[in-house]
């Protein structure tokens, strides 16, 4: 079904994909974080836990973002919304970018709040953005919402393309230095420059529901539906097993492969698969309906998972991570598809919670989560086979999540194990024909001194706990798609002795 059958808007392509670029640049800025999450624990001391926060920020932000833009969004213009989102964009990357000026002048506490507020306010950017493009698409095809949304969220997975591309060629490796990761991070803003002119001068149209007379307070009433309730705890599921992975993927699985840029390059490739899937999503929802894509995205998330925690081959890592990206490629889009069907009076109200809440849960419990079972489960399995090489490389402070605690490796210990303390000494050549003196430099150096007499017998174990810590977080977090078809298959026998799921047009409800 081509565009002009679907909408009467004079420029809906355009406003399509200046949505779909403003979604690419949250991609590339989220997968060039990913690659970059070494070099921050190398230079600052991060844990995994430590570094799971700050990605965890960054989505947080988002997810606050999206629920508050949402509930104004038809009173301030989707327009008005859209600038302040470029503008936000713009005084994250100094922020981050700032990181190291930081860190010299107040350790890596100070680096960690900035690196953390930077990606908070990136997201901030990435949430206004979500609370306009989402509803903004709905009503600009409202016969076709679940390809169209699923176009406009093959973006988020070119970012990734983009993004993980760059990290491949940049992050070094074999001898070659990597490129600082301020270099990296500052592409995001390509994409961004290109949106901002895409919307320069354009007009947008109000939501569904503005359009046909739905007050405020009829839009957020749809909010407490059994179904939107039930929805929103599915989309939670959804936030946690997606974004909180992807925040660590090309990491563990590189740890698997022995190489962190076939890590990057697997990454690279799951993305592609997104990107060309999502634009037949179409096709695929009028022959199974979106319940039946989301039972069976659910059923692959939890396959590809379990496999790829117990790959142990590049062969088998690439078969996995085949099998859970054609699980998690409909996920997000169609559940949010699903909504806007269903509650087309909700306007950007019920459609922007969906996306708050799941990039919420991604925050606050994915990134942070998976985190900390990969510290959780490295630590206790090098505590338990080498207590003394535990001790040498244990962080210096207890990490929580939830109710659980656990003392992690040290970010920096490992790195310098990682590469025989070259970067180390290299940073202390620096300091030296600088002449300057740094406390935390200091501190290091000291400790690899005694610890270096042992480096040789330690990798091996370090490395093993490593991986495990990976390979376990893996798995557990597979029964969260697990838990997501449990709910799908409930849905689709709620509907199926309720009439069949049927799309909801808003003209067919009175007007208020």
């Amino acid at each position: 079904m081509s565009a002009s059958e679907n909408t009467t808007v004079p420029n809906a392509q355009r406003l399509l994909w200046a949505g779909f670029m403003a979604i690419l640049a949250a991609g590339v800025g989220f997968s060039v974080r990913g690659g970059i999450l070494g070099q921050w624990a190398e230079q600052y001391g991060f844990t995994m836990t430590e570094l799971g926060l700050i990605t965890g920020g960054g989505l947080v932000g988002f997810g606050v973002i999206i629920l508050i833009s949402s509930f104004i969004a038809d009173a301030v213009g989707y327009g008005r919304l859209m600038w302040i989102a470029f503008l936000t964009h713009l005084v994250s990357a100094i922020l981050t970018l700032a990181a190291g000026w930081a860190f010299e002048a107040g350790g890596k506490p100070a680096a960690f709040q900035c690196l953390y507020w930077g990606m908070f306010l990136f997201a901030v950017g990435n949430g206004v953005c979500e609370a306009v493009v989402n509803p903004l698409v709905a009503s600009l095809f409202p016969r076709n919402k679940a390809h169209y949304l699923n176009i406009l969220h093959a973006g988020w997975p070119g970012g990734l393309i983009v993004g993980g591309l760059l990290s491949y060629f940049m992050a070094g490796g074999d001898g070659v230095k990597a490129v600082a990761w301020q270099i990296q991070m500052s592409f995001f803003l390509v994409p961004v420059v290109l949106y901002g002119l895409m919307i320069l001068g354009q007009r947008f149209p109000a939501s569904e529901a503005t359009s046909a007379g739905v007050s405020s307070g009829k839009m957020f009433s749809y909010l407490f539906h059994p179904l939107m309730i039930a929805m929103l705890l599915i989309h939670a599921l959804v936030g946690y097993v997606e974004l909180g992975t992807d925040s660590w993927i090309s990491k563990i699985t590189g740890a698997i492969m022995a190489s962190p840029q076939y890590g990057l390059l697997l990454f690279v490739y799951t993305s592609g698969l997104m990107f060309a899937l999502r634009f037949f999503a179409g096709p695929i929802v009028e022959k199974i309906s979106p319940l039946g894509l989301l039972a069976v995205s659910a059923l692959l998330g939890f396959v590809g998972l379990q496999l790829l925690g117990s790959a142990t081959s590049i062969l088998m890592c690439v078969v996995a991570a085949t099998v859970y990206a054609f699980g998690k490629t409909f996920l997000w889009p169609t559940m949010l598809a699903v909504v806007s069907e269903r509650f087309p009076q909700g306007g950007a109200i019920t459609i922007g919670a969906m996306g708050g809440i799941g990039m919420l849960s991604a925050g606050l419990l994915g990134g942070p989560g998976i985190g900390f079972k990969q510290d959780y489960n490295a630590s206790k399995q090098l505590a338990d086979t080498e207590p003394a090489i535990y001790e040498r490389y244990k962080a210096g402070n207890e990490n929580s999540f939830l109710w659980f605690k656990t003392v992690g490796l040290d970010g920096s210990k490992v790195a310098c194990l990682d590469d025989n303390g070259k970067e180390l000494a290299r940073a202390g050549e620096i300091l030296v024909k600088e002449g300057k003196t740094d406390e935390n430099h200091k501190k290091l150096a000291a400790w690899w001194e005694t610890a270096n007499a042992t480096a040789a017998t330690d990798k091996k174990p370090v490395d093993e706990a490593g991986l495990y810590g990976g390979r376990m977080a893996l798995k557990i977090t597979s029964y969260i798609p697990a838990t997501m078809l449990v709910f799908y298959l409930l849905l689709l026998g709620y509907f199926a002795v309720s009439g069949g799921y049927k799309q909801i047009h808003i003209e067919n409800e009175p007007k208020h």
